[in-house]
Order: structure tokens, then sequence, then C-alpha cells
């Protein structure tokens, strides 16, 4: 076996209770029915999510983006956990030593029981509201209704092979939905213009949470002896700067992804890190078996 894909190489490692730090992306959910809009089949409609996840993209047709976002929160609202997920959740009750910073806005690491304290999320979630007006701080969360407002019921219908639905066939136009019928903040949108509900998520262009940016920099300098990129494409600078910060600090790096075997990842291994390449569902319980046990 080569030896950065050894798994007892790995749970050797684990024998001396290391800090570990874990970084998730889209693919970690993947295998719980989530599409990652990277990629190929990643578009949505005729359209990336680089194309409706900004400001001016909202600004421009909010009634469109807020079908994008609630038909993510329907699909995110009936997906269930992974056995990553549980793998991860298991790690995090069982062993102190552990911290997750996850871009992932579905929240099934929480439906898992992941421990809040140890979770950081760095992209927000699509269950939270927040005000498009950049002056206002009102907030909202774990709205689950679904659909959230009536006029978003197209994007909650039930989808499968057998039952496709026209919101996602660009030959169907999409539902036009005004600026007047999304509702409006409740603190502000009486009397500003941009006062409108938008989904409390950082967009591409918009900085991340400073308090969430300085706990997971804080976690680092305390010391971590292993990063785990899970199913990340590490092109997101943030998630990518902690990935260089803890191994900078010396951490053994540690890559589960479909990819992770491809010739330009494992140039990028140093001599003790690891590429474990396949599906984050069948590896994560693997890789922590001698801490979480079964999943």
């Amino acid at each position: 076996m080569p030896r950065h894909s050894d798994f007892a190489r790995f749970h050797a490692l684990l024998s001396a209770k290391p800090r570990i730090l874990l970084v998730c992306g889209a693919g970690l959910s993947a295998s719980s029915g989530l599409p990652t809009f990277r990629g190929a089949g990643g578009l949505w409609r005729e359209y990336s999510a680089v194309d409706l996840a900004t400001p001016e993209a909202f600004e421009q047709d909010p009634g469109l983006v807020w079908l994008f976002y609630a038909y993510r929160r329907h699909m995110s609202m009936k997906a269930n956990p992974n056995r990553g997920h549980h793998a991860l959740a298991a790690l995090a009750q069982k062993y102190d030593n552990v911290f997750c910073v996850s871009q992932n806005v579905d929240g099934l690491l929480e439906k898992a029981d992941y421990p809040l304290e140890k979770l950081r999320k760095i992209h927000g979630c699509l269950y939270g509201l927040k005000c498009f007006n950049e002056d206002c701080d009102w907030r909202a969360s774990n709205s689950t209704d679904d659909p959230l407002w009536p006029i978003l019921a197209p994007a909650s219908a039930d989808v499968d092979s057998t039952n496709p639905i026209p919101l996602l066939d660009p030959a169907h136009p999409a539902p036009k939905i005004s600026w007047d019928e999304i509702p409006k903040c409740p603190k502000c949108g009486a009397e500003e213009e941009y006062g409108l509900q938008r989904p409390d998520i950082v967009w591409f262009g918009e900085p991340m949470d400073d308090h969430v940016v300085r706990d997971v920099e804080e976690w680092i300098d305390g010391g971590v002896d292993i990063v785990l990129s899970i199913g990340t494409s590490e092109v997101v600078n943030t998630a990518a700067s902690f990935l260089y910060h803890a191994r900078s600090n010396g951490a053994i790096y540690v890559n589960v992804n479909l990819d992770a075997a491809l010739p330009h990842h494992l140039g990028n291994l140093d001599q003790d890190d690891f590429a474990f390449a396949g599906d984050a569902m069948e590896l994560l319980p693997k890789l922590f078996e001698p801490i979480i046990g079964d999943v």
C-alpha cells in the first residue's frame, strides 16, 4: 500500500491523541443527494452558483436568486446525513481535540448531532435570514418553513428521476417574482429601498464573519497536529487559507476527496501527508474507526 494512503499509518497517529482540524466542503454532502454546484452537472437551470450567489445578482433579480436558494433549502431539508457526517459527529462527541470548519450551508452536520461548540460555519446557513440593507443588523435563524413563503412554492416540489419539475428545466421560463412580492425586513424594510429579506449566506465578494474567522485562527494557533481537507476543492480563499495556516504550522495534511489521487494533488503532499481517494461517506468511518468504533 502506498505510504500516502496507508490507513494503519494514519491510525497510529491517532494513538498520540493529536489536535485535529477538519475543513469540510460540498463533497461531504454529495452522497446525501445534494449537488455540489461545481464541475460537471453542477448547474442550476443554466446558472452556476457563482452566477447567483452574489449581492449583484440579488440586486438584479432577487426573485430568481430566492428560487435558487429555496430549491437548495428544500433539497437540504429532505436530505439525511450520510455515514461521513455521522463519523465526524461521533468523532467530535468522543474526542475533545477536534474542531471543524464547514463551508457547507446545508445543516447536515447539525442533523448528525455534531457538537455546535466545535463547529464554525464560514458560509452561513440556508435556514437563516438577514436584511439586504448593509446598514441593518436584523437576522433570523432556523427558518424552516417549506416553502419559506408561498411565492417560493415552485422550488419546493419533490424531484426524482420520474418527476422532473419545470423550475429545473431551462426550457421553461422561471417564475417571475418582483421586488414587491419579497418580504421586507421587519426592522428597516418599511423605510429602506433595499430592505428585503435575503438568505443569511456569505456570497462571493462578501467578507466572512470576523468572529468566526477569529475563532478558527485562534484554534489553529493553539496547535494543529493533523488537518483534513474533506470534499473541498480548496479554491475558496478563506478555507484554503486555514489549510495553509495549519500546514505551515507543522500539521500533517490529509486530503479526503474523490480526486485526491490525481497527480497534481499527490505532488502537493509532503513526506508524512496522506491522500485518500474516494467518497468521504465511506472513508471517514474507516479513518476514525479507532476512536469512534463502527458507524
